[in-house]
């Protein structure tokens, strides 16, 4: 009697097991790359000295946050669907939950960028639905890591005061992220009501971030001060206070350059003193943060610190520590009624960031 043995199960493709096992611990901690890349290129095309090849080179920056975007995108999906349990568990653990909001800025960081240097390389309108379609889906993405991984924080993390550290602020700023790079999209709006629309949007994401900020804030200074100094590889978090600090006063400086064409009256004007009375108090706080963070790394690196993925926290003190200059020529370019285009606009708002 001969028994026929069973067919053998089809052997996967060569790749197909080490790209599945690759992106198991493939956590959202990898989108601060992204955003990292991407604002160092938005901050380089700011610099109000431009020596030659600076703006391609800033171009290249941002296409190559593109690319990691892309890639980080398609890897996490296969990391949702291969190994949901890993990928839940990261929803669980409170030091990995906040990462979260860096994919939010992450999509918000490359959108903005289209706008101001991307659009070198693609053109104006290709730059405009990006960088549309990249706000809409950072900015959904932000509020529900603002809301979202706190609540994780209160009824599932059961987090301790001592383990307060700066990486708890990232989903609280995402929003502020977005209200900074919604002004660039104003310009695109028809007049009136959509681009008035847009820009409340803006004000009320900059309310909600910088109200979460001052809520978390004292507890992870309250942390510092009583807990001791952070572990050595953590300590370059520290410049993550910077985001919210910065990027809060590049907000209210956007809210200024687009206000007198779309608010009338005297609010426009009183978003222009609000740019002023805000954003100097609150870069001095950063300045003071930023001399305290750095003493905190340079003890750290003599006693041992080593290369780590935190160290992309010093992108910060680049991409979001400067201010955003309020610019006559932006505004007008907006309120003219002769604007040939608003690719134009956004043009002149793009150079002065």
């Amino acid at each position: 009697m001969v028994t026929a043995a069973p067919p053998s199960p089809p052997l996967p493709p060569p790749l197909a097991l080490p790209l599945r096992t690759a992106v198991r611990h493939l956590g959202p901690n990898w989108y601060a790359t992204v955003m990292g890349t991407a604002m160092v290129g938005t901050a380089g095309a700011a610099l109000p000295v431009r020596p030659p090849g600076l703006r391609p080179a800033c171009a290249a920056l941002w296409a190559l946050s593109l690319a990691l975007l892309l890639a980080l995108i398609a890897a996490r999906a296969l990391h949702w669907r291969h190994h949901p349990d890993q990928a839940r568990a990261h929803l669980r653990d409170p030091a990995t939950a906040p990462f979260y909001g860096c994919l939010a800025m992450a999509l918000l960081a490359v959108g903005g960028g289209a706008l101001t240097v991307g659009r070198d390389w693609i053109g104006t309108d290709a730059a405009v639905a990006l960088g549309a379609a990249l706000f809409a889906t950072g900015t959904v993405v932000a509020l529900a890591a603002a809301v979202g991984v706190p609540y994780l924080m209160a009824v599932r993390h059961a987090v301790r005061p001592g383990q307060a550290s700066p990486v708890w602020l990232l989903p609280l700023v995402a929003p502020m992220v977005s209200a900074a790079s919604g002004p660039l999209l104003v310009p695109h709006l028809p007049p009136g009501q959509p681009r008035q629309t847009l820009l409340f949007a803006c004000l009320a994401l900059f309310g909600l971030s910088l109200l979460g900020t001052l809520l978390m804030l004292p507890v992870v200074f309250g942390r510092l001060m009583t807990g001791g100094p952070l572990p050595l590889a953590l300590t370059p978090a520290l410049f993550l206070v910077l985001g919210p600090l910065g990027q809060s006063t590049t907000a209210v400086g956007t809210f200024a350059d687009v206000a007198p064409g779309v608010v009338r009256g005297p609010d426009g004007r009183g978003l222009a003193v609000l740019a002023v009375l805000y954003g100097v108090p609150v870069m001095g706080f950063a300045l003071l943060w930023l001399c305290l963070a750095a003493a905190h790394v340079v003890r750290a690196r003599r006693q041992g610190m080593g290369f780590s993925m935190t160290w992309w926290a010093f992108t910060f003190v680049n991409g979001r520590s400067y201010s955003h200059p309020t610019s006559r020529t932006a505004s007008s370019s907006i309120t003219a009624p002769d604007e040939a285009s608003s690719g134009a606009a956004v043009e002149r708002l793009g150079s002065a960031r």
